[in-house]
């Protein structure tokens, strides 16, 4: 059952990866509405998502124990502030020309969840892993003091899915019923948003098909991966939701200096390197201690 368990969050963990680090695409064809309203609609179509989800799965009962739970609760109106404040860091980043930097956020965030499960969770960590922590810390020094900038971006988008993936993780809810009371407890604010906003694309009714369309895949294109990621959180180690982290930023990566022609600046280039030499030292002492457990079962 465990084995079945890890196996599943596995699979769960790279598909919410995958769909993170392809979101770009999605963001830059609606780039013509602004990043405000992009958050106020993906809180809006998450919502009417979940909810049909939860009627559908027969989860009303478990919304309905959690609603009782005060300590559950107020870590989920945690959470909500946390990924929606991810979420508009996000969005304003990539369609801002700033892909980059979203990019180095989440090769970061791995780094971070390493440091808050030691912190939080007790998780004891060997010297190569907080040796690698170290360094990423180091190479965010360097940019600081030899540039005279912080990636402020970049660490914003890796402390706060990094404290969101913490607070999901330790309140242990399903994955559809947490994401539902989530996007509840923010829908007031985003139709409060709404009906005081005035842009040109603030009234689906003066829209084009196409751009209501994209509009509405809001709901869809927030919802699978947070789902996925969820489900994969109570099933994996927090570190290894860290590891599978990698194929967000890297295919955020490839889409920043391939399709979108954005730049390395001498300061992002140098605490990419460090970031980049941080957690190859995780990886192969991740990949280390995963060969000699194998080496001693089969022994």
């Amino acid at each position: 059952m465990q084995n079945q368990e890890m196996r599943q969050g596995i699979i769960f963990a790279l598909m919410a990866y995958s769909m993170w680090g392809f979101a770009p695409l999605y963001f830059k064809a609606i780039a013509e509405v602004p990043a405000t309203e992009i958050l106020m609609h993906r809180v809006i179509w998450s919502f009417a998502l979940m909810a049909l989800l939860v009627a559908f799965t027969g989860q009303l009962g478990a919304v309905r124990q959690l609603l009782r739970n005060p300590k559950q609760l107020w870590t989920l109106v945690a959470t909500a502030i946390l990924v929606a404040g991810n979420w508009l860091i996000f969005i304003w980043a990539v369609n801002s020309g700033r892909m980059l930097e979203a990019s180095l956020g989440y090769f970061i965030n791995p780094l971070v969840n390493v440091a808050l499960g030691m912190v939080f969770l007790g998780e004891r960590l060997p010297k190569m892993q907080l040796a690698a922590v170290g360094v990423a810390v180091i190479g965010v020094v360097v940019e600081l003091i030899q540039f005279g900038s912080l990636p402020w971006i970049s660490l914003a988008l890796a402390v706060s899915f990094g404290l969101y993936g913490l607070l999901r993780k330790k309140v242990a809810l399903q994955s559809v019923t947490g994401l539902f009371v989530e996007t509840s407890l923010m829908l007031p604010v985003a139709l409060l948003f709404w009906w005081q906003l005035d842009s040109p694309t603030a009234d689906l009714t003066s829209n084009s098909l196409d751009l209501n369309l994209l509009i509405l895949a809001a709901g869809v294109v927030t919802t699978l991966p947070l789902l996925a990621f969820a489900a994969a959180a109570v099933r994996i180690p927090f570190y290894m939701l860290g590891l599978f982290q990698y194929i967000g930023p890297s295919l955020m990566f490839i889409l920043a200096t391939t399709l979108y022609g954005e730049t390395l600046d001498p300061a992002m280039l140098t605490t990419f390197c460090f970031i980049w030499a941080a957690l190859l030292m995780f990886t192969l002492d991740l990949w280390r201690r995963s060969r000699a457990k194998t080496m001693t079962a089969k022994a």
